[in-house]
């Protein structure tokens, strides 16, 4: 038999952390929800070594479907996902999603869902080929495997809201340990730090996921390289034109006159504290011109 402990310990070998949440008579480990449907019951625990069927078949004869658990594996790794992503979401809701994808995989990754396996036993009821079975029942990917297989077959038997219940139950704690380790990663104070300590960002007028012009016309900048896209798609060159305005401005910035030129063609003009400025501006009309009206 393996001991959950050992699969801890062969991970810890290794660079991958593994997560220790705590379960204990407040928080306990929660049951494993029966399958009913005993034909999916078997299947679930049925290696492909089992019957020795060779692996490198685009897609089973109707009469003849493959009757190991590596379909329902497949499908419990995307149920697995998206509870747990629904579970990050939830408690988590202002975590981007760089961190949040690095949550998941440290939740999901065959060193937590090993040990998962060995807790229920899972690994124990796997139906192997006599001659690899002691190497394969030891095998930590074959754990996480029968976990993930597990999933999928309770989902095809009783559906999502049973799995789910199930997961949530299990995960969170694990999805809680994982968030501390990632973060003390990042290098950030522990969450219990802050919450309500933290001052509001302090509101600078300008909008949130606005892009403002910081050369000074207040307008977006995103026409110019929109502009300057479309022509090199059409293989046209633009001549840019400029004039300073008679009387406007100052000395030291004056106000520009741009004019976008195509084969003699003028299809913009804009006005700006900058060449830049006033490019963008000249491009917005350009844009228009194309049918583009942003």
């Amino acid at each position: 038999m393996v001991n959950p402990e050992t699969v801890l310990d062969d991970a810890e070998h290794s660079s991958v952390y593994v997560l220790k949440p705590v379960f204990d008579v407040s928080n306990p480990f929660p049951s494993l929800p029966p399958i009913h449907s005993r034909d999916i019951e078997c299947q679930v625990f049925t290696h492909r070594s089992y019957h020795a069927r060779p692996n490198h078949v685009f897609e089973d004869h109707p009469k003849d479907p493959s009757p190991d658990n590596e379909k329902f594996e497949h499908l419990g790794d995307a149920v697995l996902c998206l509870v747990v992503t629904k579970i990050l979401m939830e408690n988590y809701p202002l975590l981007h999603v760089g961190p949040s994808t690095k949550l998941r995989s440290l939740v999901v990754g065959n060193a937590t869902l090993a040990n998962i396996s060995c807790k229920y036993g899972l690994h124990q009821r796997l139906r192997l080929h006599a001659a690899q079975e002691v190497t394969l029942r030891a095998s930590l990917n074959i754990q996480a495997d029968v976990f993930e297989s597990y999933v999928g077959g309770l989902y095809c038997d009783q559906g999502l809201l049973a799995a789910e219940t199930w997961l949530k139950a299990l995960f969170i704690p694990y999805v809680k340990d994982a968030y501390h380790h990632v973060r003390a990663q990042h290098g950030l104070p522990p969450a219990s730090l802050l919450d309500n300590d933290l001052p509001a960002p302090a509101d600078t007028g300008k909008g949130v996921g606005r892009i403002t012009d910081v050369e000074g016309n207040g307008s977006t900048r995103g026409h110019l390289a929109l502009f300057n896209q479309l022509m090199n798609k059409k293989k046209l060159d633009v001549e840019w034109v400029y004039t300073t305005e008679v009387g406007g401005g100052t000395v030291t910035t004056p106000i520009w006159n741009s004019r976008a030129e195509v084969e003699g063609e003028v299809y913009g003009r804009g006005t700006g504290r900058t060449k830049k400025a006033a490019r963008n501006e000249a491009a917005k009309e350009g844009l228009k011109k194309l049918g583009i009206d942003l």
